[in-house]
């Protein structure tokens, strides 16, 4: 097995994750479980696609398709922030139905996916940093990945930094460790969930775009293959705590990265691969949650 390229593979398979999983933490910090995140993710992917086709601009494309998530995140924190709707159900009606408009539209331009290669030049998106592209093995793990590749690294620091030391961060904490603790100092509590949500909707439009758009100029239905999903358990997982939440999305990356590095030589068995990552997420789901259960302390007398 080539490891260079395994590596490559798993920071580029752990780029959207991570995307998701910082966006979606704010949510999860404010006491709302986005479920959405994948048919963002999906949307995202789909938009950017789709109008960079339309306006033959990728810069045009990329700000329609962060402005469409956005009112994606408007529609779902109306069910569930200012309706009080079950975030689960909410959440799944957004999947679902992010899931049937990117078919119908798809059936009504009469394609069967989104190919902008024409415009976009997949290889030309690829940055290779100076001096560090020259080191033997470990520049051609870091070196050569599209731009959302490297945001989504430099993100980690910038939203532990928004969560931790920034008054927003303050709020998005307290909001869901207290809300009435929340609102007895003045917080508007549903303002802080709605622009956590938003948070999400716009980090999951980037992922889409690194998805779709810089990876492979390309949209195929259902092309997120429950990356939306993984972020949660990842989220689960690190607690919502940026730096930890990151780390889990990684390895669920590597584990990516490994089904398609095993697959290539697998021949009629490669399928059998893809499951790898879906293991890794029950294995890791069921470690931490055995782990959780036991850092629970029962004090006083136990009902039977």
């Amino acid at each position: 097995m080539d490891y260079q390229r395994l590596l490559y593979d798993a920071i580029s398979c752990g780029a959207p994750i991570i995307l998701c999983v910082l966006g979606g933490n704010f949510a999860h910090k404010a006491n709302v479980l986005n479920i959405a995140l994948e048919g963002m993710l999906l949307m995202g992917a789909f938009t950017s696609v789709l109008f960079t086709m339309l306006t033959k601009n990728i810069l045009l494309g990329i700000l329609i398709c962060i402005l469409i998530n956005l009112i994606w995140g408007i529609v779902f924190s109306v069910m569930c922030v200012t309706k009080k709707g079950n975030p689960i159900i909410a959440g799944l009606a957004v999947n679902m139905l992010a899931t049937a408009i990117c078919a119908f539209l798809l059936k009504v331009l009469g394609m069967a996916n989104l190919n902008v290669n024409s415009i976009v030049n997949v290889a030309g998106l690829k940055i290779q940093i100076p001096v560090i592209n020259q080191i033997p093995f470990i520049g051609g793990i870091i070196s050569g990945h599209p731009l959302m590749t490297y945001v989504s690294f430099i993100a980690i620091f910038v939203m532990w930094v928004i969560m931790y030391k920034t008054k927003f961060g303050v709020y998005v904490r307290v909001v869901g460790e207290n809300e009435d603790a929340a609102v007895s100092v003045g917080i508007n509590v549903n303002r802080i969930r709605y622009i956590a949500v938003l948070i999400g909707a716009v980090c999951s439009a980037l992922a889409g775009i690194n998805l779709s758009l810089e990876k492979m100029a390309l949209f195929t239905n259902d092309m997120s293959a429950g990356i939306g999903f993984i972020a949660i358990a990842a989220i689960f997982c690190g607690s919502g705590r940026p730096g930890l939440t990151s780390i889990y999305a990684i390895i669920f990356g590597l584990a990516q990265s490994l089904a398609i590095n095993l697959s290539i030589s697998a021949g009629a068995y490669s399928g059998l691969f893809n499951t790898i990552p879906y293991f890794m997420i029950v294995f890791i789901l069921a470690v931490v949650s055995i782990i959780k259960m036991k850092n629970n302390r029962v004090r006083g007398f136990k009902n039977e």
